[in-house]
């Protein structure tokens, strides 16, 4: 089972008026836990105001940079992300989940796109530098939206990048609420500006792989768009932050399973024990119930996105509200997300020693 590490902070740099970078110092004898993947993201984890609090964050840092480093853009009522813009400081200490996610790319040269918006640029700049400094016959071509050109995440790296790899990169802002001297430039990322961006500046049928991160509105515009161009969906990535919001039908669906599963009785394996655990419907899913048992069951956003709460089915099976985090081939191999996951019918096993 994957496991917290204390991890010292070496540095807090302001990127924006809204963001910040953290940087980890990581000790010799946890370089290979904490070996990461372009793409893919920490779990963090703190008090703040005596209550435990935990978050996942991509990784800006491309390998090749040997730096752990996050990127923290304040949301209004975000516990998290306010205290790491304004009370973090260098030499503090956070517990750190080693990498994971699977917004990641196939290796090898290519010709890489990438839609972006706000933060949703963090780990689509991680597979920007990798992909540029690990191949030389790699390109990658971003377009990047955001609401003024002050909030731009990374813009001076992203303007030496372009600079460094003048014949491999391209980049076009678009800006919601400032206006470009190029009228094609101003506005939001949406199913129009995605379409006209696939039209005439994409050659759609070079490109390897799309990655797409963002608001969710602006994702799902992106990726209707990629798929209307004829992009298989096997060459599209999509990065969510926080689960899309359930339909009404979907929410009383789901409520049902909840309410049928009361009192079902689940074996659960975690650590090489078997336990038998109660389906509390009150607390609504797998994973609040093995944790109220007493199991310390690993878990982060409990949005159905980071996936550190899967587990794997032995048994039985299983009603999933959402999946933002399992991969097709995991969920073929009865991987399931426990934070969302209700038992349905008896004779439910799951193990999280996987």
């Amino acid at each position: 089972m994957t496991e917290f590490h204390a991890l010292r902070v070496a540095e807090v740099r302001r990127e924006t008026a809204e963001a910040v970078s953290v940087r980890f110092e990581v000790p010799q004898d946890l370089e290979k836990v904490f070996a990461f993947e372009a793409g893919q993201y920490l779990t963090v984890k703190t008090m703040i105001e005596g209550e435990e609090v935990r978050r996942c964050y991509s990784i800006c840092a491309a390998p090749p940079e040997a730096e752990l480093r996050i990127a923290v853009k304040a949301l209004r009522g975000g516990r998290f992300s306010t205290f790491a813009n304004q009370r973090l400081r260098e030499g503090d200490v956070l517990e750190v989940m080693p990498a994971a996610g699977h917004f990641t790319a196939p290796g090898g040269a290519g010709a890489y796109v990438a839609f972006a918006a706000g933060s949703g640029i963090t780990p689509v700049f991680s597979l920007m530098k990798t992909a540029l400094m690990k191949d030389a016959q790699s390109r990658f071509t971003l377009f990047y939206g955001n609401r003024r050109s002050a909030e731009i995440l990374f813009l001076e790296e992203l303007a030496a990048l372009k600079n460094r790899y003048m014949d491999r990169v391209e980049i076009f802002h678009f800006l919601s609420q400032e206006q470009e001297d190029m009228e094609f430039f101003n506005g939001r990322l949406d199913d129009l500006k995605c379409r006209e961006i696939l039209a005439r500046l994409v050659d759609v049928a070079a490109a390897k792989m799309f990655f797409v991160c963002g608001p969710e509105g602006m994702m799902l515009a992106a990726e209707e768009a990629l798929l209307a161009a004829g992009v298989a969906a096997d060459k599209i990535r999509v990065e969510r932050f926080v689960a899309a919001a359930m339909s009404p039908a979907q929410l009383e669906s789901a409520m049902e399973a909840v309410r049928e599963a009361a009192g079902r009785r689940m074996g659960v394996v975690l650590d090489g024990r078997r336990s038998t655990v109660v389906f509390d419907a009150a607390l609504g899913n797998i994973l609040d119930s093995v944790r109220a048992a007493g199991m310390p069951a690993p878990f982060a956003c409990k949005g159905g996105v980071c996936a550190t709460c899967r587990a794997r089915l032995l048994e039985g099976e299983v009603d999933m509200k959402v999946n933002y985090g399992l991969t097709p081939d995991e969920v073929a191999r009865k991987y399931i997300l426990t934070c969302q996951s209700t038992p349905r019918g008896e004779g439910v096993v799951i193990t999280y020693d996987v």
